[in-house]
């Protein structure tokens, strides 16, 4: 749990924390430094709750644009086979829509839910509702280098602007796009 610039154990996570969004995060979304950086930038408050998990059947790769804030190739997310290990975030509602502006909801990134989530917490713990950000352009889906995505595991940031390819078809996540509530 992160909370007043410092992490804590999960054992200190307000009750209720469980019952919370759960949103799947890679890429620098599990970097707990970016918790620091949207307390600082977005206003993010709360105690932010992140437990580890084990993902099967989905993979962090190389989207095919570039942010405009630093010229980096910026993760996303498609099914591939094999297991990754990436974060889970348990959001607040009022955390979660500092995600979505954060991630350019309805632009950038799509919040959508998980139709088919293989996601285990290190404490056993089987997820069956996730929810995830997935490529919302071409800017945003899969870089496909010879025909196939370049996951970030395989490849530094630091090396992945060079990448030359094609942005994929579409973003490849197994899930339902959320449609975001119409203001009152």
């Amino acid at each position: 749990m992160h909370v007043d610039g410092a992490g804590h154990p999960l054992g200190t996570a307000p009750d209720g924390w469980r019952e919370r969004t759960a949103v799947l995060a890679y890429g620098s979304n599990a970097n707990p430094s970016k918790i620091t950086w949207l307390r600082a930038r977005l206003g993010l408050e709360g105690p932010v709750v992140v437990a580890h998990a084990r993902c099967a059947g989905l993979a962090a790769v190389w989207a095919a644009g570039f942010r405009v804030v630093d010229d980096q190739r910026p993760a996303t997310l498609t099914a591939l086979p094999g297991v990754e290990e990436h974060a889970v975030w348990f959001v607040t509602p009022a955390q979660l829509a500092v995600l979505d502006r954060c991630e350019g909801r309805g632009t950038r990134y799509h919040l959508a839910r998980l139709t088919e989530p293989d996601i285990t917490l290190d404490d056993g713990t089987r997820l069956t509702e996730v929810h995830t950000y997935v490529g919302a352009a071409p800017i945003r889906y899969p870089l496909l280098v010879d025909g196939k995505p370049v996951r970030t595991a395989d490849v530094p940031q630091a090396e992945a602007a060079a990448l030359d390819g094609v942005p994929a078809d579409g973003h490849g996540v197994p899930c339902e796009v959320v449609t975001p509530a119409c203001p009152d």
